[in-house]
């Protein structure tokens, strides 16, 4: 709570101005009832063609926007809601949402344009500096770590990476992005983004949603032979498994002393956990944690939807967790993503119906210009958005790109 707080209040005088043109531009609802009922409507509006509309105008946003050395944005603050953060945060974030647009692009049909962009960005992954920490609490560059990693492993298996140039390459960053999270997890098994009650160079401080996201990237790169430590893989599933609360919820982060009541509007209320409830599934499943049933994999969804309107109405609040059950506006894409994940380890004579009833809860958030966005940070705010966007919505159109090895044997191809 400690660091929700000081992140709050280091957005709140800030928050004050609005300075993004994009709040008036496309102001979503914010209040819960409002919010169902834009849901319920929206869940009869979009098909599948209608997706992949979405889906081209976003990549379009994508190309448009990457810089010519293959990164998106800057490496530093675009924002009035983001002045307290240390100058190496924007580098971080940047590349942390370089490597989500990148996965993007790896998933979308191909065309000439989009190969080049992709190879570009992939080009920047492997050979641009790695994020350092900023200062004594701001840990921002383990997102950079957490990211570019499950990038490289999805590289990794991709078909136009095969080459013993690219595979050397990629696998060499992407055990040097394991070393560095492995020197950087937390005591108790999991990784962060902030300094802990005891500031050193050992983080103390770890949260359950980015510990879960890294998870299935960790098993998979051991699978391929990559040298990864099962302790470190065991210490991070650990870690989510102890989260889970009996309520179906994950705790933002890992109390094990004097744990959390969860009455009222608490970020541990199921209402507040409807993202993490998602990747925290998802990891544990992929993991092959046996408790984590279909049925488990159901519930989860289920309340995803039926509460949806909390995250609608925290999508854009300047202030971090201002909106009930202590939401926050970049909730949103990321649980968008790993709900879309959890859906396709449903049996597959499921996954249609659960997909049609998560692709309206993104193609309406998209933008004038084919972004998507859903905090009023700096410009890793559109790509972190706009590329989890679109890989959740091609994991209903095209579930078989994600799965392992799909295309190799036919590498140079078009699927």
């Amino acid at each position: 709570m400690r660091r929700r707080v000081r992140r709050a209040l280091a957005f709140a005088g800030a928050a004050l101005l609005l300075a993004s043109v994009s709040l008036a531009q496309d102001a979503p609802v914010t209040d819960p009832a409002k919010a169902r009922a834009e849901g319920e409507a929206m869940n009869q509006t979009y098909t599948a063609d209608d997706a992949l509309t979405c889906v081209q105008r976003s990549v379009k946003f994508l190309l448009d926007k990457q810089n010519p050395d293959g990164s998106w944005g800057t490496s530093t603050v675009e924002s009035l809601h983001e002045l307290s953060y240390s100058n190496a945060s924007f580098y971080a974030w940047k590349v942390a949402g370089g490597a989500i647009a990148t996965m993007a692009l790896m998933k979308v049909d191909e065309t000439p344009e989009r190969k080049i962009a992709l190879e570009r960005a992939m080009q920047y992954l492997v050979s641009t500096d790695r994020p350092k920490r900023g200062s004594d609490w701001d840990i921002d560059n383990n997102w950079a770590a957490l990211y570019v990693f499950i990038c490289l492993v999805e590289a990794a298996n991709d078909a136009r990476f095969q080459s013993p140039d690219w595979q050397k390459r990629i696998r060499e960053r992407g055990v040097e992005y394991f070393q560095h999270l492995a020197a950087n997890q937390e005591p108790k098994g999991g990784w962060g983004y902030y300094e802990g009650p005891v500031i050193g160079r050992h983080p103390s401080w770890s949260t359950s949603f980015a510990t879960a996201c890294v998870i299935p990237a960790l098993v998979e790169a051991k699978s391929m032979g990559w040298p990864i430590d099962e302790k470190v893989v065991k210490g991070a599933v650990d870690y989510v498994r102890a989260c889970a609360l009996p309520n179906g919820a994950f705790q933002y982060d890992l109390r094990t002393i004097i744990p959390t009541v969860v009455t009222g509007e608490n970020i541990d209320n199921v209402k507040g956990s409807l993202g993490r409830i998602q990747t925290c599934n998802w990891a544990l499943r992929k993991a092959g944690v046996a408790n984590v049933t279909d049925d488990v994999a159901r519930k989860g969804l289920e309340r995803f939807f039926e509460h949806h309107m909390f995250l609608d109405a925290a999508r854009w609040k300047p202030v971090p967790h201002e909106s009930y059950y202590a939401n926050a506006g970049y909730f949103y894409f990321f649980g968008h993503y790993h709900a879309a994940q959890l859906i396709n380890t449903l049996p597959v004579a499921e996954r249609d119906a659960w997909h049609a009833k998560l692709r309206p809860q993104l193609v309406k958030t998209q933008m004038k210009d084919g972004s998507q966005a859903d905090f009023p940070g700096s410009f890793y705010s559109w790509t972190y958005g706009t590329g989890f966007a679109v890989l959740a919505l091609e994991l209903g159109l095209h579930p078989e790109r994600f799965v392992r090895g799909h295309g190799i044997e036919k590498a140079g191809t078009n699927k």
